[in-house]
C-alpha cells in the first residue's frame, strides 16, 4: 500500500512539473509578441518570434551577435529572443533547443556543433516547420536551412601571416633558436578550427623559415571558465614555453592574457588572440597581446535573422553566408578602443 502511494506520488509530482513548464513555456511564448511599452494600449504585435541559442551568451563576442540579431529583427517586425535569459541555471544547449522546439518558434539561431544530439534536433525541428540557422559553428548534416561563418580558410590565412612575423622577429634575435607555435582548439576541435590549424600549416610549410617553426595543437576543455583556466595553466607549466600561442576564442584569448602577467611572460610569450572586448584591446593597447582577429559579430546576428526572413518569404535562402573580419594591432587599436567607448 505505501509502495503504490509513493508512485503514485511521483507520477502526481512529474505530472504538475510537466504542467507548470508547459504553461510557462506557453505564456513567454505568447508574452515575447509583445513590446514592453508602458502604454497598454499601444503594444506592437510582432510577425515573427526567433530564438538565440549560443555558446555563452554572458561573453562579449555573444551578446554583439545578439545584438544585431535583435536590432535587425525590429527593423523587420520580428523579435528575436535570447532564449537562455529567461531561465535560471545553466541549461545546455540541446536543452534550450528542446525547449525552442516544444515552443513552436517562428525560428532557430544556434551555435551548433556536428554531434548526432545536435544534428537530430535540428532535424527535429525541420521537420515540424521550424528553420533553423547555424551560426558561427556549423552542423553541416543537419537539415538547417543556412549557416553563418566566418571562412575558416581566411582566418587561417591571416593568423599564418601574423605568426609568420613574429617568429621572423625572433629569429633575427636568435637564429638558432626552435620557436614553438600553439593553437587552442576545443577538446573535440571543430571542422572549422582544423580548417584554420590545417591552413596555419600550409602558411609555414610554404615559408622559407619552415625549418625553425614547431605548430601543435592543444586541446582546451571548454566546459566552464575555470575548466580553460587549469588547461591554460598547464601550458605555461610545463617545459616548454610556447613562443606563440594562437587563441581561437574570446575566453581563450583573456585568460592566456592573464596567465601571461601572472607567470611573469610578458614579452616571451607572444599572443595572437580573437575578437575585440574591452579587456582584449587593453591587453593590445598594453603590448601584451600582439594582435586579434576581429568577427563582425553585428553582421552575423543581422545575417541570421536575414535568412530565415529570406526562407519565410521565397521558401529557400542562401546555404553559406560569410561575415567580415580584420586585424586589431597596436597601429589601430586606439580607434577600437574609442569605437568600444562609444558604444559602437
Amino acid at each position: 500500500m505505501k509502495r503504490r502511494i509513493s508512485k503514485n506520488y511521483i507520477f502526481f509530482s512529474l505530472y504538475v512539473v510537466l504542467v507548470l513548464l508547459t504553461a510557462f513555456i506557453g505564456i513567454r511564448f505568447v508574452s515575447v509578441y509583445f513590446s514592453d511599452g508602458s502604454n497598454q494600449a499601444n503594444q506592437e504585435i510582432y510577425d515573427k518570434y526567433y530564438v538565440v541559442i549560443s555558446d555563452d551568451n554572458q561573453s562579449s563576442f555573444w551578446k554583439s551577435v545578439y545584438e544585431g540579431a535583435y536590432n535587425y529583427g525590429l527593423e523587420n517586425n520580428v523579435y528575436v529572443e535570447d532564449l537562455a535569459t529567461g531561465f535560471s541555471g545553466d541549461l545546455s544547449k540541446e536543452e534550450l533547443m528542446r525547449i525552442a522546439i516544444a515552443s513552436n518558434v517562428d525560428g532557430i539561431l544556434v551555435s551548433a556543433d556536428d554531434s548526432k544530439e545536435m544534428t537530430a534536433l535540428i532535424d527535429e525541428a525541420a521537420s515540424k516547420g521550424i528553420p533553423v540557422v547555424t551560426l558561427y559553428n556549423d552542423a553541416p548534416n543537419s537539415k538547417r536551412i543556412s549557416y553563418v561563418g566566418v571562412g575558416s580558410y581566411n582566418i587561417g590565412t591571416e593568423y599564418g601571416r601574423q605568426a609568420l612575423s613574429v617568429a621572423k622577429s625572433i629569429y633575427a634575435e636568435n637564429p638558432d633558436e626552435q620557436i614553438n607555435v600553439v593553437v587552442l582548439v576545443d577538446s573535440v576541435p571543430s571542422t572549422d578550427q582544423m580548417m584554420v590549424y590545417s591552413t596555419l600549416q600550409e602558411s609555414f610549410e610554404k615559408d622559407a623559415l619552415s625549418f625553425r617553426l614547431n605548430l601543435d595543437m592543444v586541446k582546451i576543455d571548454t566546459t566552464n571558465t575555470f575548466s580553460v583556466e587549469e588547461n591554460i595553466r598547464d601550458v605555461f607549466l610545463s617545459e616548454d614555453v610556447p613562443d606563440i600561442i594562437i587563441c581561437l576564442s574570446e575566453l581563450d584569448t583573456t585568460c592566456v592574457y592573464q596567465a601571461v602577467v601572472d607567470y611573469n611572460q610578458v614579452g616571451k610569450v607572444n599572443i595572437l588572440g580573437y575578437h575585440d572586448s574591452v579587456t582584449i584591446l587593453q591587453g593590445i593597447e598594453r603590448g601584451i597581446i600582439n594582435s586579434s582577429i576581429r568577427i563582425d559579430t553585428q553582421q552575423m546576428g543581422e545575417y541570421s535573422v536575414n535568412a530565415l526572413l529570406e526562407y519565410d518569404r521565397a521558401g529557400f535562402t542562401n546555404q553559406y553566408f560569410t561575415v567580415d573580419i580584420d586585424v586589431i594591432n597596436s597601429y589601430t587599436v586606439s580607434a577600437y578602443m574609442e569605437d568600444s567607448a562609444n558604444g559602437k
